[in-house]
């Protein structure tokens, strides 16, 4: 009978219902708690569901004398120079198994209500560590000859909205983020907390702007600091609905989210990194 009581707690529409709802309720927090979902690419085009995506990066329009192109017979062709192609093909699973009962204690729903916390957590550490580890594996660092700390993350900043290339002719502070690992950011908040700067958060970790660019504590990157343009790294993530099975030969049940991402730097030449600030 317990086993007809085990089997029959999950196959109820019931208990679909929810655990696609409870699925819900863990990629919203993903989306809300990764700092990797907030500063991502997300201007690409395809369907991340069939492997792969690409982001363009077009090339600078060029100025050129009245008449050019009339002389030429025609304009300059719009060049897709920097285009990236991304493969969704790191594959990842959090499965976790469950006494049956605990099962029959709580229900399917129960277990992962519990859990969702947790799996939201995970899934975050996971993608925003891939992301920092492919900024700091593309970015360039930078040395500095600036000694105090806020002259160091302006330096740092200023490498980035000073570049110039056939993408980019400089980039507005509006445009940047800064992440900073969490005794880099303990020391700019120091500095801020005494000069008492506008538009800080004082309750969270996250400054909400430093001169013009938005920051981040950050402890999943393994450098000081990471200045780059929002949009410079694309993370495409696909997932499948939560589960729940009996394990084979067992009264055990199994709850399993599967998720696949790919991660790769669009505009690597806007990603700069200060080791120690």
């Amino acid at each position: 009978m317990a086993r007809t009581d085990a089997l029959s707690i999950i196959t109820t529409g019931t208990t679909k219902d929810k655990l696609a709802e409870l699925y819900g309720q863990v990629i919203e927090a993903v989306q809300k708690g990764a700092i990797s979902e907030q500063i991502k690419n997300k201007n690409y085009s395809g369907d991340a569901t069939s492997g792969s995506v690409e982001i363009s990066r077009f090339a600078n329009a060029t100025v050129d004398a009245l008449g050019t192109a009339r002389t030429g017979g025609k304009g300059k062709v719009l060049a897709n120079s920097g285009k990236v192609t991304i493969n969704v093909d790191v594959d990842k699973e959090i499965v976790e198994e469950v006494a049956n009962k605990d099962v029959k204690l709580h229900g399917v729903p129960g277990i992962v209500e519990m859990r969702k916390g947790n799996h939201a957590k995970r899934m975050i550490a996971d993608l925003d560590r891939t992301f920092f580890s492919v900024a700091e594996a593309e970015g360039t660092t930078i040395t500095t000859t600036a000694t105090a700390i806020e002259d160091k993350a302006d330096a740092l900043i200023n490498s980035v909205a000073t570049t110039v290339n056939d993408w980019v002719d400089g980039v507005d502070r509006d445009m940047l983020v800064l992440t900073l690992s969490p005794s880099a950011y303990s020391k700019l908040r120091n500095y801020i907390d005494k000069v008492s700067l506008p538009n800080v958060n004082s309750a969270g970790e996250f400054i909400e702007m430093f001169r013009g660019v938005r920051v981040f504590s950050n402890h999943r990157q393994t450098k000081d600091a990471i200045c780059m343009i929002d949009g410079a790294i694309g993370q495409l993530i696909t997932t499948d609905v939560y589960d729940a099975e009996r394990i084979p030969l067992s009264n055990d049940i199994a709850i399993e989210l599967f998720y696949s991402r790919g991660t790769k730097a669009v505009m690597p030449d806007l990603i700069k990194i200060l080791a120690t600030l």
